[in-house]
C-alpha cells in the first residue's frame, strides 16, 4: 500500500520541480525559491528557501553525490549552490539569455546539462563551471532532460514533441517525433534491460506529453554498434495531458502527474496501474522516487509538494496470464482481465477466480448488487460482499462524477473555474478575462501557463469558446 505521510504547503506559487538526494529532498517554484528539506522528518533547514533566481525557478536536480544542487529559471541563469550551507557555487548563463527550462547532472558528476526555451542545450564543465558544448534542437522549447545511467548519451525533449539523442561529446545521434503537440518530462530506469547486443545493456526510458501518453522506449548505444532506440509500449491511464514521469529507485515502479489532478503509480513490468492518488487539487506538475527508498514526492500548481511512503511488502500481484497491459479509462470498458487486476488491486484476489468463472467485465462489475453478489456468484462472507459493495459503489461514484464533470477546456487555468467571458492571451491560452487582467495589472508579465514573458498584452475575445460553454451549460442544466 501507499500513504500520504507529508504535506509541505511552504510555496507561494506553482510548484515546478522536486527532486531527491540520499539525505534531502529540494522543490522549487513559480516564486523564484527553492527550499531543502530533511528526510529524516522533512522539516525545512535553517537556510532555507534559497534565493537568487529573479523570476521562476523551472527546475531542480541534485549532483549523484548529494552535496550539489543545480537550479535553472526563466531569468536565464543555471545556478549550482551548496547543500550544506545554502551558499551559491557558481552562476552560469545561458549564451542566448533564454529561460532555462530543465537541468541534470551526468551520472559521474562532471558534467550539467542545461535546456532552454530557445531551443538550446548547453554541456557544463560541473568543476570548472565552464561552457564544454553548445547545441540546438530545430523546433520548440526544451523542457526535459535525462541521462543514461552509464552517461555514455543523454536526452532531450522538446514543446514540439522531438525526443533527441545526444552522446557525451554532444553529437546528435538521432531524433524522432515522440509526442504529438509536444514533450514534458522524460526519465531513465537506473536498471539495465537484458538482452542488449554483444554485451552492451539496454536501458529503459519514459517520456510523457501534451498527447495525454506515457511511451516506454529501450534504448542502447556503443560507439562500436551504434544507436538503438524503439518504442515499447504506450500507457494511457490519464486523460488529460501527462506533465511528469518518474522511475523508482530499482527500476520496478513508474510514477506519473498530469492535468488531470491525478498521480498514477504503474508496475513497469506489467503495466498495470497499482495505484490512482487524486489528492492535488490542481495539475500535477512533477514527481520524484528517492535514491534509495520506496519515497515519492509529487508538486502540484496548488502550492503543495505531497510525500508519499509505500510499503516494503510485495505488491499484489495476478497471474501471467492475468495481467492486463493497463486499466483503461472507463470503467465501462474493462475486460475481465482488467476487472480481475482490480479485484487484487483492491486486496480481494481471493475473488478472482469467482469473478473470472462468471465472466465478469467491467459493465457487468457495475450492474452487482448485494443480492447478485450472493446468489449468482455466492460469495457466502457477509463482511466478503459489504467490502466489495462499497469498493463498486466508488466506482459508480467515479463513473457518474466524470460524466458529469466540466470539460478542462473550459475551466480558467487561473482561477480553476468555469469560464464565463474567455479570452485569448498571447501565449496562446485562454482565460477568464477579469483572472488575466487581474494577472498582468500586478506586474505579471509572464504567461500562467508557460512562465515565457508575454509578446503581447492585447487580450482577444474567444468567442466561439464562449458558445461551446454556453451550449455545455444549456445540456447540463436541462
Amino acid at each position: 500500500m501507499v500513504k500520504l505521510t507529508h504535506t509541505l504547503a511552504d510555496h507561494g506559487d506553482d510548484v515546478n520541480c522536486c527532486a531527491f538526494s540520499s539525505s534531502l529532498l529540494a522543490t522549487c517554484s513559480l516564486d523564484k525559491t527553492i527550499r531543502l528539506y530533511s528526510l529524516s522528518d522533512f522539516t525545512e533547514l535553517p537556510y532555507s528557501p534559497l534565493q537568487f533566481h529573479t523570476y521562476a525557478v523551472h527546475c531542480c536536480s541534485f549532483s549523484p553525490s548529494g552535496h550539489i544542487l543545480a537550479s535553472c529559471s526563466t531569468d536565464g541563469t543555471t545556478v549550482l549552490w551548496n547543500t550544506q550551507n545554502g551558499q551559491t557555487i557558481a552562476v552560469m548563463e545561458q549564451p542566448s539569455g533564454s529561460p532555462v527550462r530543465v537541468c541534470r547532472f551526468s551520472p559521474d558528476s562532471t558534467c550539467l546539462v542545461s535546456g532552454a526555451a530557445d531551443g538550446t542545450v548547453v554541456l557544463w564543465n560541473a568543476q570548472s563551471y565552464k561552457l564544454r558544448r553548445c547545441g540546438s534542437v530545430k523546433d520548440g522549447s526544451l523542457v526535459a532532460c535525462a541521462f543514461s545511467p552509464n552517461g555514455s548519451l543523454f536526452v532531450t525533449g522538446s514543446s514540439c514533441g522531438d525526443l533527441t539523442v545526444w552522446d557525451d561529446k554532444m553529437r546528435c545521434l538521432h531524433s524522432e517525433k515522440a509526442h504529438d503537440l509536444g514533450i514534458t518530462c522524460c526519465d531513465f530506469s537506473s536498471q539495465p534491460v537484458s538482452g542488449g547486443q554483444q554485451g552492451f545493456p539496454f536501458f529503459r526510458l519514459a517520456s510523457c506529453g501534451q498527447d495525454c501518453q506515457i511511451k516506454i522506449w529501450v534504448v542502447s548505444f556503443s560507439h562500436t554498434l551504434g544507436l538503438e532506440l524503439k518504442c515499447e509500449s504506450a500507457l494511457s491511464g490519464h486523460h488529460a495531458p501527462v506533465l511528469a514521469c518518474a522511475f523508482s529507485h530499482n527500476g520496478q515502479l513508474l510514477v506519473s502527474g498530469s492535468v488531470d489532478k491525478s498521480v498514477i503509480v504503474y508496475d513497469i513490468n506489467t503495466e498495470i496501474i497499482l495505484y490512482t492518488l487524486s489528492q492535488h487539487t490542481r495539475y500535477v506538475t512533477t514527481c520524484a522516487f528517492a535514491p534509495n527508498i520506496l519515497l515519492l514526492a509529487t508538486g502540484s500548481m496548488d502550492k503543495t509538494v505531497n510525500i508519499w511512503q509505500f510499503d516494503q511488502e510485495p505488491l499484489c500481484q495476478v497471474s501471467a496470464e492475468d495481467q492486463p497491459k493497463q486499466f483503461k479509462q472507463f470503467t465501462e470498458d474493462w475486460s475481465e482481465d482488467d476487472v480481475s487486476a482490480w479485484l487484487c488491486a483492491q486486496d480481494l484476489k481471493d475473488l478472482v477466480g469467482i469473478f473470472k468463472m462468471n465472466n465478469i467485465d467491467g459493465r457487468e462489475l457495475l450492474t452487482l448488487t448485494k443480492g447478485s453478489l450472493a446468489d449468482d456468484l455466492k460469495i457466502e462472507s457477509l463482511g466478503l460482499r459489504s467490502k466489495v459493495l462499497r469498493k463498486i459503489e466508488e466506482l459508480r461514484a467515479k463513473v457518474k462524477t466524470h460524466s458529469s464533470e466540466i470539460p478542462d477546456e473550459f475551466i480558467c487555468p487561473i482561477t480553476r473555474e468555469l469560464m464565463q467571458d474567455p479570452v485569448i492571451a498571447s501565449d496562446g491560452y485562454s482565460y477568464e478575462k477579469e483572472a488575466i487582467e487581474n494577472w498582468i495589472s500586478k506586474k505579471k508579465r509572464t504567461s500562467p501557463m508557460t512562465n515565457l514573458v508575454l509578446p503581447s498584452l492585447v487580450l482577444t475575445p474567444n468567442r466561439t469558446l464562449k458558445m461551446a460553454i454556453n451550449r455545455w451549460l444549456e445540456t447540463h442544466q436541462k
